[in-house]
């Protein structure tokens, strides 16, 4: 069996572009620190209002998360809605889940109305219940979501899985009718393609070394010089470094890791997945996968393997934990296998936020296909005075804890836990 590559299997329809070397402005309106979904929206919005825009990326533009995840549409919430009620009211619940309803619909209408063929398909995604008592949760959150939110959702009991997933390993679960998936590394070259047409420079493989206030505004030291800016915008999110040490102090870098398979029989993709949509499960680890776009090849990512670098290590936690799922699967082909860095808050939950005037899109907690862009947005309509800004994200304290300088020195020991608490059933 030859070995998969390592790189994501999108950039096989998307390469990254390797973007022409440009001088850098001496000054503009706003910088932008990161060129991924949240940073070229940001930049996009800035450039279509206006503003000079320079978009400073350490890597390449979109080498990250935007084009390294599985391209599900989910603006997931780690809490549930249930406990969210108990911790922060009905009212203010309804908000934060109801933003969740208004961002997957806006990048609906974004990617429709901007002509970006993205292969978004919104096919609805099948959570599997690892217990029974997993079932009872999702069923009680399924009714609250339907009695305040009207989001539709639905029961699937164990008996009637197979209709929408082909593995006995799950007791039944829930149908979310609102979440699609798409092909992420070309929604990020879609929303690059916009970004540079409205006016907004990007500049790949320049990175932010500093960031220091002036009475005028900012200058960032780059890797290629400096570059003045009157406003401010960091969307690095898990791929945050040194030049600000405030956000690095409360964004956690979760590895992610993901394999695809060789092209299976339509046969076997009929069965494994017969209704071709997006796909979950109730465990700690958890998994999510899905479909190839062309529907294909089976696309599988999860948290195991996340206490590891070795891409090796990863690859063997993913094609075990993929068997474990479709026994059938135990010879196939795994033709490729990458990682990147989520970025994760302590309270997970996405952030607006401005510290000493520098303004902050990150935290998207393992969902930024929606709330990258979400978030990036919003922080541009602020910058602008826009009452479209206004978000719920942006009344959250942005946490940190004691001992946390940006490494998740811990991340071993929650995987540990969190392990053990699967095997055991909780």
């Amino acid at each position: 069996m030859t070995s998969p590559t390592l790189d994501p299997y999108w950039w096989e329809a998307a390469p990254l572009r390797d973007l022409p070397e440009k001088p850098l402005p001496a000054k503009v309106d706003v910088a932008v620190v990161g060129a991924g979904f949240a940073g070229l929206s940001a930049a996009l919005t800035l450039a279509r209002a206006g503003r000079s825009v320079a978009v400073l990326e350490q890597d390449r533009a979109g080498e990250g998360a935007s084009s390294r995840n599985g391209g599900i549409a989910s603006g997931n919430l780690r809490m549930g809605f249930g406990a969210m009620i108990g911790a922060f009211g009905l009212d203010r619940a309804k908000r934060i889940y109801g933003e969740g309803i208004a961002a997957r619909r806006d990048l609906a209408r974004f990617i429709d109305e901007e002509g970006i063929d993205c292969q978004y398909a919104p096919v609805g995604r099948f959570t599997g219940a690892m217990r029974p008592a997993d079932y009872e949760d999702l069923a009680r959150n399924t009714e609250l979501l339907n009695r305040h939110l009207d989001f539709g959702a639905v029961m699937v009991p164990r008996a009637e899985q197979h209709g929408e997933v082909g593995t006995d390993l799950y007791h039944g679960g829930q149908l979310r009718p609102d979440i699609g998936g798409l092909q992420p590394a070309l929604l990020h070259r879609g929303i690059l393609d916009k970004a540079l047409e409205a006016g907004a420079a990007v500049h790949a493989n320049t990175e932010v070394e500093r960031i220091e206030r002036e009475k005028s505004g900012f200058v960032l030291a780059t890797s290629r010089g400096p570059v003045a800016a009157s406003e401010v915008v960091v969307a690095t999110n898990g791929y945050t470094r040194g030049a600000t040490p405030w956000l690095r102090r409360r964004i956690m870098p979760i590895p992610s890791q993901i394999i695809a398979t060789g092209p299976l029989d339509p046969a076997v993709m009929d069965r494994l997945m017969p209704k071709r949509r997006m796909l979950g499960e109730t465990r700690n680890l958890y998994h999510y996968y899905r479909p190839s776009p062309d529907g294909t090849r089976i696309v599988f990512g999860g948290r195991a393997g996340a206490d590891t670098d070795d891409p090796l290590e990863k690859l063997r936690h993913l094609r075990r934990n993929l068997v474990e799922l479709f026994p059938e699967l135990s010879e196939v082909e795994i033709t490729h296998s990458w990682w990147g860095y989520t970025g994760y808050t302590f309270d997970f939950m996405p952030k607006l936020a401005r510290h000493e005037g520098v303004h902050y899109a990150a935290g998207f907690c393992g969902s930024g296909v929606v709330w990258a862009r979400w978030i990036g947005t919003k922080v541009a309509q602020r910058i602008l005075g826009e009452p479209a800004a206004d978000t719920v994200f942006g009344e959250f304290d942005f946490q940190t804890r004691p001992l946390y300088w940006g490494k998740p020195w811990f991340l071993p020991m929650v995987v540990a836990w969190y392990g053990m608490r699967d095997r055991f059933g909780r």
